[in-house]
């Protein structure tokens, strides 16, 4: 088994020759740190809208280094946190628009990648998640129940026979499925969007750390790039930015990557439309089909590191592979005896209040962009089609999304962050364990988590 390595999707394309490094202090447009999807969108369609811009991506190792060349692959439709937050404030048509915005998002990421020959393993078959214990069953019927009364989400409620014919998870009492979503190799599609933005003129410096971000420059380790506009776009790296420490926090999930499996296993797990797919349980799963015949499958591993610690090259316990090899072989019995061939780990940022965030301060020229909890791989793309509106002062619909010029509270200081973080995913384990021995209703402890998190 391959532990790290950044990812097996690194692995399996090979991890890109190193762009040169920053070679010293320059002047741009728009200087954008962070080379993932937030950073890469937003060059993207800054030039393909104002050719003329000098526009200037920093990154500390590579083009999709962090949790854009390392998720589940999973190209869906969440609206971080949920669209109910946003209705007391902004009203149930605002968070309707929002729905919208994120359904078309997966088309819109769909058609540049074919724009632009971008092949990144793209299967649109949808979102599935499954209940598989009493207590989830009641959470599931109520989630379906709620999301019926939206416009826009085109929910199904599967029944269990119905679930199973779809994807044959092992004792299925009720499932949900949606159109807006599709698998994708992440690192073909970060790779490929790198190059595209290459050749629309966006010059992208690698092993080049930003150490702060002022109004009009990015203090780096290679000199100082000064700017019209700074965006940042470092997702669960921000708390290595001066300053930044507590902003967000940095979430572990890991992953890992089967063997590809054999004919006869994937006709018994009837798992062949593109669908991703995860479950209800509080420290939920999620997992993909993968192009070459794998199962992909990630959750929680070591969620927090002390004083917000990040990996460097996705090394994660071994103890984690076990976990999430027992999840799937909960999931689908015929995978018993598959062999794990990759383990892995990435950062995502985390708001106090679980909300992602774009936005653009016009006094000082500073623009963000993050806080996804692993939404990112569509919602980076609105965010950049969003920078974009903002930086160039076009009032559009995008503009207008509630989500936009959000602000939370800092996280709180060590040893707080770290002690609550390590209790409540603790919580939330002992409250699952409870409903796969047959608890009917969901935990108390959890609410409890759900509520201390801010994800209550």
């Amino acid at each position: 088994m391959i532990n790290g390595k950044v990812s097996h999707w690194w692995q399996q394309v090979g991890v890109p020759a190193a762009r040169p490094e920053l070679p010293g202090a320059l002047a741009a447009d728009v200087a954008i740190v962070g080379a993932g999807f937030t950073g890469l969108w937003t060059a993207y369609y800054l030039k393909r809208e104002r050719p003329e811009l000098r526009v200037v991506i920093i990154e500390q190792r590579h083009a999709g280094y962090g949790a854009s060349g390392r998720n589940g692959g999973w190209l869906t439709n969440a609206i971080t946190g949920g669209r109910e937050q946003y209705v007391a404030a902004h009203g149930r048509d605002a968070a309707e628009r929002f729905q919208l915005a994120m359904n078309a998002t997966v088309d819109e990421v769909i058609r540049v990648a074919a724009a632009e020959g971008i092949d990144a393993d793209i299967q649109k078959g949808g979102e599935f998640n499954v209940a598989y214990t009493p207590a989830q069953e009641v959470r599931i019927r109520a989630f379906a129940e709620s999301e019926q009364t939206w416009r826009s989400t085109d929910l199904q409620l599967l029944e269990a026979a119905e679930a199973t014919a779809k994807i044959n998870v092992a004792n299925t009492r009720a499932a949900v499925w949606h159109p807006h979503s599709a698998r994708i190799q992440p690192a073909k599609l970060v790779k490929g969007l790198a190059e595209a933005v290459e050749r629309l003129g966006v010059e992208i410096y690698e092993n080049t750390r930003a150490v702060e971000i002022a109004p009009g420059s990015v203090r780096t380790t290679h000199g100082v790039v000064t700017a019209d506009v700074v965006v940042r776009a470092t997702e669960g790296f921000t708390a290595g930015l001066k300053g930044l420490k507590r902003l967000w926090l940095p979430m572990n999930s890991s992953l890992i990557a089967t063997e590809p499996l054999d004919a006869a296993v994937w006709e018994e797990l009837r798992w062949d439309q593109g669908e991703v797919l995860g479950d209800f349980a509080h420290v939920y799963m999620y997992a993909q089909r993968t192009a070459d015949d794998r199962i992909a499958i990630g959750g929680r591993g070591v969620p927090y590191k002390w004083g917000s610690g990040v990996d460097l090259d996705g090394e994660t316990p071994a103890e984690t592979a076990k976990t999430l090899a027992a999840i799937m072989h909960r999931f689908f019995p015929a995978t018993a005896g598959a062999e794990i061939e990759h383990l892995w780990s990435g950062v995502l940022g985390v708001p106090r209040d679980w909300a992602a965030t774009v936005g653009l301060d016009r006094a000082t020229g500073l623009a963000w962009a993050g806080g996804y909890v692993g939404t990112g791989v569509t919602t980076t793309n609105l965010a950049g089609r969003t920078l974009t509106d903002l930086i160039l002062g076009n009032e559009t619909q995008l503009t207008e999304l509630p989500w936009v010029g959000h602000r939370v509270r800092k996280w709180e200081p060590e040893p707080l962050r770290w002690i609550a973080t390590k209790g409540l995913y603790a919580a939330y384990g002992v409250a699952d364990a409870a409903e796969d021995r047959g608890r009917r209703t969901t935990s108390p402890i959890a609410t409890i988590a759900d509520v201390v998190t801010g994800r209550g």
